[in-house]
């Protein structure tokens, strides 16, 4: 998929974490991907070093950012 159009907001260490904030997004109505190379789950530790890149819509981007760096364990 074509990243073009869509904003890099935030990048983590692993798919997990990436799966978890792009759920908290869509949640919040937020559509947004995430972009990560492990090539095709042989090398996982990729993720590790290139990260785990979520993008949203640029005009999402402002709103997804508060949502991410807000979130509070409880």
């Amino acid at each position: 998929m074509s990243m073009e159009g869509y904003t890099r907001i935030i990048t983590y260490s692993s798919e997990i974490e990436g799966e978890l904030a792009r759920a908290t997004l869509s949640s919040a109505g937020i559509e947004a991907y995430l972009k990560f190379e492990d090539t095709g789950g042989m090398f996982p530790t990729l993720q590790q070093a290139e990260g785990v890149a979520i993008y949203v819509k640029p005009e999402d981007a402002e709103e997804a950012k508060r949502i991410l760096t807000t979130q509070a364990p409880e």
